[in-house]
């Protein structure tokens, strides 16, 4: 058994999930929660077929963002903790409350419950929606000093909780005095290769193209880092002295365009890709979808705009190098291809 055990929130998502494999590698062991412990076996299955040896040292605890319980035995021996759990619920939200307090509440308990059990450091999963959103659309290139602006309208329910989650954490710290350091990661829309058989968060892009399920590709533009890489990034900021105190963004160059990412499947990954869209979907036709479809209306304020993020602060304090995200595109496309996930 390691002498270093490391707790990972939310065990079971694609990030968390990632971050377990990479601990396990790096000679970690590992404390995850999940909010059943039902699920023991169904994730401890997924991580083996993943690459965990079935001997790993790992172990779950149940811990849920709403409530006390299980926190303090999550963090009991623990050297640091990656606080990954949130929801992630882009888009309208009829009431947001359902996402921001547990992302909230949830970051407070983790933190507490770290200072309780004298743990060193927390690194926390923050995200780019707690830094791009409610801005001009202009050439700004946007870095760790950047924040979201919480009262603009095209701020949905998810920045708004990964924005205040972040902030209540960094008032958290201040005010205690005492430890656990905190370190935020902020990466931009995550893609790679599936744990398990959960699609979730910018993968689902990917699945949607691939299925059939988006005629025309519309002119937006999405900012991808690869989950391995997000993986890697936490244990970084983890084991990274001077990382103590600082947020850092992880992105991969510039933001790929939809009908690229289209383009992209349809040229590398063959027959499996039939079904992704070969036309494009005019700006034009996109406001008046606005007009009547959801969708639609979330979509077109950022038609045509690519933002810009630099992950140079990563790079130099953490030796972060992120692959190209076109690998990320196509790894996941691939990994849901050999699960059979495309016809769920």
């Amino acid at each position: 058994m390691s002498s270093s055990r490391v707790l990972v929130t939310g065990g079971s998502g694609l990030i968390g999930g990632h971050c377990i494999l990479q601990l396990l590698e790096t000679g970690h062991g590992v404390r995850a929660t999940v909010r059943s412990l039902a699920r023991e076996q169904e994730v401890r299955a997924a991580l083996v077929a993943a690459g965990m040896p079935e001997d790993a040292d790992l172990e779950f605890v149940a811990a849920d963002l709403t409530s006390d319980d299980g926190w303090a035995e999550a963090m009991r021996d623990v050297t640091g903790a990656l606080h990954v759990a949130s929801p992630v619920r882009p888009g309208h939200v009829e009431d947001e409350d359902e996402v921001i307090r547990p992302a909230r509440e949830g970051a407070l308990r983790v933190l507490r419950a770290a200072r309780a059990e004298g743990v060193r450091r927390v690194v926390m999963t923050s995200a780019f929606h707690a830094v791009g959103w409610g801005h001009p659309h202009t050439d700004h290139v946007f870095t760790e000093d950047d924040w979201t602006v919480l009262e603009d309208p095209g701020t949905d329910a998810y920045g708004r909780s990964k924005t205040l989650a972040e902030r209540a954490a960094w008032t958290d710290v201040a005010q205690a005095g005492t430890g656990p350091e905190l370190v935020t990661l902020l990466p931009v829309a995550v893609m790679g290769p599936v744990i398990g058989d959960q699609v979730s968060g910018a993968n689902d892009v990917i699945r949607s193209m691939l299925q059939g399920h988006v005629p025309a590709a519309p002119h937006v533009y999405l900012p991808i880092v690869d989950v391995r890489d997000v993986a890697r990034a936490h244990v970084l900021a983890l084991g990274t002295p001077d990382a103590a105190g600082q947020r850092y963004l992880l992105a991969d160059g510039p933001a790929l365009e939809l009908p690229e990412i289209a383009r992209l499947l349809r040229r590398e990954l063959g027959e499996a890709a039939r079904k992704v869209p070969r036309r494009t979907l005019p700006n034009a036709v996109v406001k008046l979808g606005a007009l009547v479809a959801p969708a639609m209306r979330e979509i077109a304020p950022d038609l045509g705009y690519a933002r810009r993020v630099s992950h140079e602060k990563a790079r130099q304090e953490l030796g972060w190098e992120p692959r190209h995200a076109h690998e990320a595109v196509l790894d996941a496309g691939r990994s849901m291809i050999e699960k059979g996930l495309l016809a769920r």
